[in-house]
């Protein structure tokens, strides 16, 4: 993961994530503004130790009958059939996406479905020396990836 440190104008995003279908697994992240979705994509998947093996998106809502507005997939970049009005996560920065209490669903692996509940918290003025994406705090045991097979 490309992680880098903030400029001194930038402001830090803070993003509370959690598992959609169990909201006590949860992960606080911090971006700098300029960082794109994909960075935040790579450091959701990474905070809940998964790998980063599947094509992934963002919605503003998303679930069976309803149609998102707002819509931003890596399909987009890498040139696959998506929605006509969806934005790429390569080039769409985090400040472009969220505004503060802003939620989304990220949806990782479209075969299994992995849904996250993101929202932006907070934003600070003052980056720290640190590298970003940082993990701010974890709460709840990452869940399995991948089911163990039955024999």
């Amino acid at each position: 993961m490309r992680k880098r440190t903030a400029k001194k104008n930038e402001k830090i995003l803070v993003f509370k994530v959690s598992l959609s279908e169990n909201p006590q697994i949860a992960r606080e992240i911090a971006l700098v503004e300029g960082q794109t979705l994909y960075t935040l994509a790579e450091a959701i998947v990474d905070s809940f130790d998964f790998a980063f093996d599947h094509c992934f998106g963002f919605y503003d809502s998303y679930g069976k009958g309803i149609k998102p507005t707002k819509v931003y997939v890596l399909f987009k970049d890498i040139g696959e059939e998506c929605e006509p009005h969806a934005k790429g996560v390569k080039k769409t920065t985090v400040s472009e996406a969220f505004t503060l209490d802003k939620k989304l669903v990220f949806l990782f692996d479209y075969g299994d479905g992995w849904k996250f509940d993101v929202e932006l918290t907070a934003t600070e003025d003052l980056g720290h020396s640190r590298k970003y994406p940082f993990l701010i705090s974890k709460t709840g045991q990452s869940p399995e990836q991948y089911a163990a097979s039955q024999e």
